[in-house]
């Protein structure tokens, strides 16, 4: 059932489901069971979710084989030096071919987007060249994170992972985000809450008879 709502200039606004409960700016956290390779342990910062969408970024999974050197040779940077071996991270698998970088809000330009509190998100080459290059523009944020790809789900399909217990999800917390051991994101996440994995069996958070399927 969805409900009719009045922006303050008096228009309506768009319907908004009853109860839905909309996550954009917070950390998806990955349950024990997870099966998926490429979400399990994961720790998202949640970039956009509405009725019709979810976006995403994992934030402790940095990339083994990709430096962010590589990726700004790639892009025709000059590297500045002492940056060549910093991590990039697996954002997700949507778009692969992309970069996002998420970082502190010090640093904005007309495509930066505010996630949350202090965090915002920018695509465009140019905060990579200020980040990394020889010829930057203006200082780099404070702390970044620089991914390649992105999670995104459909309309209502985060719902039903929701609703077998894949995800939990807490507020975003800039410590995790940017974390210096990012192996240790996952376990940290979940502590926030008051829990640990191991608490977490997998028996208790597997799909119970009825529930909706994962996509």
């Amino acid at each position: 059932m969805a409900t009719d709502r009045k922006t303050k200039s008096g228009k309506r606004a768009a319907p908004r489901r009853a109860g839905w409960d909309f996550v954009a700016g917070h950390l998806l956290i990955a349950m024990p069971n997870m099966r998926d390779p490429r979400f399990e342990h994961s720790v998202i910062l949640m970039c956009a979710h509405d009725k019709d969408h979810a976006m995403g970024v994992i934030v402790n999974k940095p990339l083994g084989d990709v430096e962010l050197g590589e990726l700004l040779e790639q892009l025709d940077i000059d590297p500045r030096e002492g940056v060549g071996g910093d991590p990039v991270y697996f954002g997700g698998p949507v778009q692969t071919e992309r970069g996002v970088v998420l970082h502190t809000l010090d640093y904005r330009t007309e495509a930066t987007v505010e996630i949350c509190p202090g965090i915002g998100v920018t695509t465009s080459r140019e905060i990579l060249a200020d980040i990394g290059g020889r010829g930057r523009n203006r200082p780099p944020p404070a702390r970044f994170l620089v991914a390649i790809g992105h999670a995104g789900w459909a309309g209502g399909q985060l719902e039903a992972e929701f609703a077998v217990n894949a995800w939990v999800h807490s507020k975003a917390d800039p410590a995790l985000v940017f974390a210096d051991n990012p192996g240790d994101s996952w376990s940290k996440a979940l502590k926030s809450l008051g829990v640990t994995g191991a608490m977490l069996s997998p028996e208790w958070a597997s799909a119970r008879h009825g529930d909706a399927p994962l996509h």
